[in-house]
């Protein structure tokens, strides 16, 4: 009885605590699951792996390792546990390559824009400014507008061009220059150097703010993981002894470890949620 109204307990918490760890998005950013996991792909630089064939190496990597669990300890509700990990592994190291390369490319984009702006004040049009950027910028966006200029040599269509663009950079700061250059186009103004202007100083100024509370709020991060891989790590010790195993293996075992997964994935995504600035979404795809 006190297992059941504790097991009750923990999932109240859990329902009430829903709204803040896994809050459900609105506007622009509400999006299906799949079509939410291939905007990650995409941004993690995958986006040529096909759905299906990530799905299916998750599912592969989950069975694998719960089966070599099963095989070498031999307590079936750990064995679960192992196949949660590595099953959510794959995704969660996607997140890891998007956080990553939003990182590095923070140091990117306000020298894209800068290029941007002396190409246009050296009198090239807009479409071969835009284009120059394959020769001339950075080295890890080079491959996608050397895509661009190309593209747009065979369609002669800017805005085709820009879309096809923004899919392959899948960043929302490129969205956000793409999206100024295609109004420029489509509207026309003078004022398009100051514009670049001082959105490049503005990039500046939030990577260098960003990378400062970062590295100040790194410890609540490591302290998470941390916290979160030490009694599993006693667990897996504790578990390769016999009259353990045998102990993990009855009902109440079951329950202490499946209990234990929900309060570290909670506890977990409250520490990373308390260390991590939010990041900006892709609102114009």
């Amino acid at each position: 009885m006190t297992l059941a109204l504790g097991g009750m307990l923990s999932a109240g918490l859990l329902l009430l605590a829903a709204p803040f760890l896994w809050p459900r998005p609105s506007g622009p950013a509400r999006a299906r699951t799949p079509g939410r996991l291939r905007a990650n792909l995409g941004q993690a630089g995958l986006g040529n792996l096909p759905l299906a064939a990530f799905v299916a190496l998750s599912l592969v990597l989950g069975l694998a390792v719960s089966t070599l669990s099963q095989a070498i300890l031999g307590i079936a509700a750990l064995s679960i546990v192992v196949a949660l990990a590595g099953l959510a592994l794959p995704t969660l190291m996607v997140a890891w390559r998007v956080r990553a390369r939003r990182r590095a490319n923070r140091a990117v984009w306000p020298d894209v824009v800068d290029h941007l702006v002396s190409a246009v004040r050296s009198g090239l049009a807009l479409p071969d400014s835009v284009g120059s950027l394959a020769g001339a910028g950075p080295l890890s966006t080079r491959p996608a507008f050397a895509e661009f200029a190309r593209e747009y040599q065979a369609t002669g269509n800017f805005g085709s061009a820009v879309d096809g663009l923004k899919v392959s950079l899948a960043d929302p700061v490129a969205d956000r220059i793409l999206e100024t250059l295609r109004m420029a186009r489509e509207v026309g103004g003078s004022d398009l150097t100051v514009v670049l202007r001082s959105l490049a100083a503005w990039l500046r100024q939030d990577a260098a703010i960003r990378s400062e509370v970062e590295a100040r709020q790194s410890w609540i991060v490591n302290a998470a993981r941390l916290g979160v891989a030490a009694p599993w790590i006693v667990l897996l010790l504790l578990a390769s002894r016999p009259e353990a195993a045998v102990a993990y293996n009855t009902s109440a075992g079951m329950i202490v470890i499946i209990g234990g997964l929900g309060v570290s994935v909670v506890a977990y995504r409250l520490m990373v949620a308390l260390g991590r600035l939010p990041e900006e979404r892709r609102w114009f795809r």
